[in-house]
Parts: structure tokens; C-alpha cells; sequence
């Protein structure tokens, strides 16, 4: 008998990743106070940021691919705004697209120096943690270069292999506990007290992430279009009802 095997599909991720955005974003705007819904918000960036790889290797028009994502980048600017100051312009913190926009032109970036001679590829490795860090800082993107080097950290060790998920775990250990940490929650143990960053929680995302096998799930086009308008369109709803309060 054949051993069945549960995995998760490309659209069950995005539509977990959409559902745990929205529980962060209701934490910010109109349930403040609830922070069990901004620690869930905890692990929708890493599940994006996996996705964005994979919508790499998948895509069949990478031009296409990225042109829709700036389209988007740009849509949602306002709603994000709003979102976050309650101001049509808010130069000091642009929406979490453009983090994924500069990740994905780091991929690019290392997939052809894949090409030229193995120093230069290792050397675009690391020059693309620097120069992706750098513009997340200089262009306030979402999560600044945390996010972009979350980003490289699932495309550098993209795989199922246990070295591969052993590595995307410490990668997202440093970054989450160590580069982003923020808030911490205090917690005593057998005796021993400890503090565990609120940011850290996003290291449980590596559970549904590494039930991801490849398959792409529902992907009918309405679904693929709801994927792309969710996000400014739910920033914008849940503005609105605060304003309206």
C-alpha cells in the first residue's frame, strides 16, 4: 500500500500567508491590544519571502513576473500609507512588495553569475547580501534588509534536504532572534527564566514551508488575481474602518 504523504500545495501557503497577514494587520489598526494576532502576523513574511523563490523557478515569464509585482508595489503604496500613518505620503516606510522586489533581483542577479567562474559566483553571493541589505535600509522597504536577507537565505539554501532545512533554520534563528528581535516575552521554565522575542515566533513558518513539496495547488485565474489584490485591498478596508470609527 502506498504511504500517504500530507504536504501543502503553493495556493494553500498563500492563502495561509494572506490569512496571517490579515491577523497582523487587524493587531495594528482596529483590534490593537490583542498581540496573539500579531504573533501569528509573526510568520506570514517568511512564508512570502519562500514563495517569492519558488515563483522564481516557476514562472514562466520572468519580466512579466517581476513587472506584476512592481504594478503592485506601486498600488499599494497608498493603502499602505494609510495603513500605517494615516497619510496619502509617508516616505520613511515603503510596503513589504518592494523587499520582495529587491530579493527577487538578488536571485536574478546570482542565477547569472551562475555562468561565469566559481569566484565570481561566490563572490555575487556576497556582494547581493551587501547590496540587497543596503537598498532594504536606503529605500525603507519592510523589513529593510532583514527581509531581503530572509529572502537569499531560502534561495541560497533552496532544497528538502536536511542540510538545507538546517541552514534555512539557522539563517531564520539569526535573523529573526538576533537581526530583528523587538518586543520579548519573559518566560520561566523548569526554574530558569529567559526572554523570547515576539519576531522570533516567525521561526514556526518553517513548519508549513517545509510541508511544501512542489505542488502548485489550486490555481485557477480569478484565485491567482485575488493573491495580487488582497493586499492593498485589505490595507485600504481596514484603514477605512478605523477612519470611520
Amino acid at each position: 500500500m502506498k504511504k500517504l504523504k500530507f504536504d501543502i500545495s503553493s495556493a494553500g501557503l498563500h492563502v495561509l500567508a494572506m490569512a496571517l497577514m490579515l491577523c497582523d494587520h487587524l493587531w495594528a489598526t482596529i483590534v490593537p491590544g490583542n498581540d496573539w494576532l500579531t504573533c501569528l502576523g509573526r510568520l506570514a513574511f517568511p512564508i512570502f519571502a519562500f514563495m517569492l523563490v519558488e515563483g522564481y523557478f516557476h514562472t514562466r515569464n520572468l519580466k512579466k513576473y517581476a513587472l506584476r509585482l512592481l504594478l503592485f508595489a506601486v498600488i499599494s503604496e497608498i493603502p499602505f500609507n494609510l495603513m500605517y500613518s494615516s497619510s496619502v505620503v509617508y516616505p520613511f516606510h515603503q510596503n513589504v512588495i518592494w523587499t520582495l522586489l529587491i530579493g527577487l533581483g538578488m536571485i536574478h542577479l546570482n542565477e547569472k553569475a551562475k555562468k561565469s567562474k566559481p569566484l565570481a559566483s561566490a563572490l555575487t553571493r556576497v556582494g547581493t547580501v551587501f547590496l540587497g541589505g543596503l537598498l532594504g535600509i536606503v529605500t525603507f522597504s519592510d523589513y529593510n534588509a532583514a527581509g531581503v536577507l530572509m529572502i537569499l537565505v531560502f534561495y541560497f539554501f533552496r532544497g528538502d534536504t536536511v542540510l538545507c532545512r538546517l541552514l534555512q533554520a539557522v539563517g531564520m534563528y539569526y535573523i529573526n532572534f538576533e537581526m530583528l528581535k523587538g518586543l520579548v516575552f519573559p518566560v520561566t521554565l523548569f526554574g530558569s527564566s529567559f526572554e523570547i522575542p515576539q519576531q522570533g515566533l516567525a521561526i514556526l513558518s518553517l513548519i508549513f514551508i517545509w510541508l511544501y513539496r512542489g505542488r502548485k495547488g489550486y490555481s485557477a485565474k480569478w484565485f491567482q488575481q485575488l493573491c495580487y489584490w488582497f493586499y492593498p485591498a485589505h490595507m485600504l478596508l481596514l484603514w477605512l474602518i478605523r477612519y470611520l470609527k
